[in-house]
């Protein structure tokens, strides 16, 4: 499996504190089946991104831990004005393995009007935007219209693996299989901050996505999908399983989270 999100470089950010942490992350990815890591340390008010440290600490982790699994570099970036014009003049900077596909968080306290031009200015510089985990977002989860036309226009979607096991709570859950259900969902990813509350494991969400999803939905999210950004690769969208399991009634008659509040 492959995993585009994660802040498994130490002293960075809110993720790993110490390099002993660091390989402690990587070691418990690959013994969960993670082949290829990510790491994509914070660019926002809080956080400097440093491409020199960035660069520093792969090449230690790499040495330290023993070819566990292939480590690559990347951001989780922050959708603010500085960033947006640092990213458009320096397309590489930020972006998964230093090819076109960015991981885009948005603010839980604002989504821009402009945010369609934004995403087109982005793409334009010859980036695919990757909205990150938006079913963690109270303002992206009351927007799944405008995910859909945003992806409609080129941009991807990335949800957390243990917001499909409900880790993250109900509302969460359900807005997951809202966009499962609208096929907006093109990576799973671990934004693993630690081993134990946030850990870098991708394997329960395969599961349940096989269980509940098919095999082939499984596969693409974790494996084929996050592997394109690796290189650049276009995903191939293809139609949805037809022999996936379907939803009991039940499921099928409960709510929208993004129409329907529910409490956590």
């Amino acid at each position: 499996m492959v995993d585009i999100h994660s802040h498994a470089l130490y002293g960075l950010d809110d993720g790993a504190r110490v390099i002993e942490e660091s390989l402690d992350m990587i070691r418990m990815a690959a013994e969960h089946g993670t082949t290829d890591l990510v790491c994509t340390p914070h660019a926002d008010p809080t956080y400097k991104f440093d491409p020199a440290a960035i660069r520093e600490r792969l090449d230690e982790l790499r040495d330290r831990s023993a070819s566990a699994l292939r480590l690559y570099s990347g951001c989780d970036f922050h959708l603010s004005y500085d960033n947006i014009q640092d990213a458009i003049a320096n397309p590489r900077k930020y972006t998964i393995a230093q090819q076109n596909y960015l991981l885009v968080e948005f603010s839980n306290m604002v989504i821009f009007h402009t945010t369609t031009e934004i995403f087109a200015r982005l793409q334009d510089a010859g980036m695919i935007p990757v909205i990150t985990h938006p079913e963690r977002n109270p303002l992206l989860r009351q927007r799944i219209d405008n995910i859909a036309a945003w992806v409609e226009s080129g941009v991807r979607v990335q949800v957390t693996a243990q917001s499909l096991l409900g880790e993250f709570g109900k509302r969460a859950r359900g807005f997951c299989e809202s966009l499962l259900d609208r096929d907006l969902v093109h990576f799973v990813a671990s934004d693993a901050h630690d081993c134990q509350r946030r850990p870098p494991r991708l394997d329960l969400a395969r599961e349940w996505l096989q269980r509940e999803r098919g095999a082939r939905i499984a596969q693409a999210l974790c494996v084929e999908n996050p592997r394109k950004t690796l290189t650049g690769e276009i995903l191939d969208l293809a139609e949805p399983e037809v022999n996936a399991p379907t939803r009991k009634w039940y499921q099928i008659w409960r709510r929208d989270p993004a129409t329907s509040p529910k409490s956590d």
